[in-house]
């Protein structure tokens, strides 16, 4: 399985976007999907997760529930990532990533795709 992440791009604060997660290969029902950002000088910060298998199991970090959300389109074998309310500290090259375990910590994930970058402007 690969991954491939896409959206990304310039928007001004309070400003929506939506980033997609393109998986090449079969994903199983076991699977779980994870968004991650990584602002230049900090460490790579978990934001959102979906278990494949269904819309109904997602995880959020505290900093964007309630103002993104994240789902998955089996048909397309992509995962999404809609962002609303925009804020400049939401800047950040954002990545998705394949594990089993729908946890936070980065080094639980094995696979990752190329980033795309989001930038807020005041």
């Amino acid at each position: 399985v690969q991954l491939q992440a896409s959206g990304g791009g310039l928007v001004q604060a309070g400003g929506s976007l939506r980033l997609s997660c393109a998986a090449s290969g079969r994903l199983f029902s076991s699977h779980v999907i994870g968004w991650f950002r990584q602002a230049p000088g900090k460490e790579r910060e978990f934001a959102a997760a979906i278990r494949w298998n269904t819309n109904r199991l997602t995880y959020y970090a505290d900093s964007v529930k309630g103002r993104f959300s994240i789902s998955r389109d089996s048909a397309e074998n992509m995962v999404h990532l809609q962002m609303n309310s925009l804020k400049p500290e939401d800047s950040a090259v954002y990545y998705c990533a394949l594990g089993s375990s729908a946890t936070s910590r980065p080094q639980e994930y094995r696979l990752w795709g190329r980033g795309t970058l989001v930038t807020v402007s005041s």
